[in-house]
């Protein structure tokens, strides 16, 4: 047997073995715990997303569910530490276009791109508001481009938070200031939580963001101000909020934004069908879907792997459009 024969044979057997370990690995999925990796500091929507369907996970995986949280860079630091972890099924990345599809085009220290991640499960689609501080001048739409337009006269342009530069509520400001012609001052936060508790102290004006109960319970409780809402029409739980799309200056301007569960694109194909089960009798369980609903979330029907792969690709081709037409640059 000559040097190139013994090579070949070495290297099939080791492949050969690799593949049986991975094999195996993927049966015996999950004997540890889990960790659903959140992208935002505690306090935020995604956290309690997270830490609504942790409990019931773990009880179809058979093992404990961690939730974990890390904020920053739009989230590109926690989806970062998936793809530096095993691609073995045991972090999940719960994200969205947001962090995964932006967050990379606008951030030139990001270097993944949303191809390394493998859209699992999704979980919620998330309508979104137009938050302000308590005592901003505007209640719909009008009002507030009237009032944007005097702020910018005087100098002192109104201020909108983000989740950090490049993320989906960073793109609506710009979009908004592009279509108006207004300018207007980004002011990036970590997560949302941060970003609220700036706003409730009158420190930023704006926050186009989804919402839960907790933020319906500020605004009832006179501490922010629901200005609009970005659906086509009123929302439940904003009823006195008129939509963005119902004023003169801002028709057409409806958004909405979606979470899923995500992994390492290598993870082996057992592994992520095992999650793509039980992620999918969570979003069945009914005590699953009227929690998150009632935070005025929609919670998706489950869907099958290829279908989950198609709406990836349709969103990361959807998002990559709008930024290129925002000729969003990384900085």
């Amino acid at each position: 047997m000559n040097h190139r024969t013994l090579l070949k044979g070495l290297l099939a057997a080791g492949l050969t073995s690799l593949m049986v370990a991975q094999g195996a690995a993927a049966q015996s999925f999950p004997n540890k715990p889990v960790t659903l990796m959140v992208p935002y500091p505690a306090g935020g929507l995604s956290d309690v997303i997270a830490r609504t369907i942790n409990t019931t996970l773990a009880k179809h995986l058979g093992q404990p569910v961690l939730v974990e949280n890390l904020g920053g860079a739009s989230g590109g630091i926690a989806a970062q530490k998936i793809l530096n972890s095993p691609a073995d099924g045991y972090y999940i990345f719960q994200g969205s276009p947001n962090e995964l599809v932006l967050a990379p085009l606008a951030n030139a220290a990001i270097k993944y791109k949303s191809e390394d991640f493998r859209l699992v499960q999704m979980i919620t689609i998330n309508p979104m508001a137009m938050l302000a501080r308590k005592d901003l001048p505007a209640n719909n739409g009008d009002e507030l481009i009237a009032y944007a337009k005097k702020a910018a006269a005087e100098g002192k342009p109104l201020t909108f938070a983000s989740v950090g530069p490049g993320s989906m509520y960073h793109l609506l400001g710009e979009h908004m200031s592009k279509i108006t012609g207004i300018p207007m001052t980004h002011v990036p936060y970590k997560g949302g939580a941060p970003a609220f508790q700036d706003m409730m102290g009158g420190l930023v004006d704006v926050f186009m963001t989804p919402y839960g109960k907790g933020q319906v319970a500020l605004v009832d409780e006179g501490k922010l101000k629901a200005v609009a809402v970005l659906s086509a029409d009123h929302q439940d739980l904003f009823k006195k909020a008129p939509p963005l799309n119902d004023s003169k200056a801002l028709k057409g301007f409806v958004f909405d934004t979606w979470s899923g569960y995500f992994v390492h694109k290598d993870t082996p194909e057992a592994v992520v069908q095992a999650l793509n089960k039980a992620l999918g009798e969570v979003a069945n369980d009914p005590a699953i879907r009227a929690a998150l609903e009632a935070q005025a979330m929609v919670v998706p029907r489950p869907q099958a792997l290829p279908a989950l792969a198609k709406v990836y690709s349709d969103n990361t081709a959807k998002y990559r459009a709008i930024a290129k037409s925002m000729n969003l640059q990384p900085q």
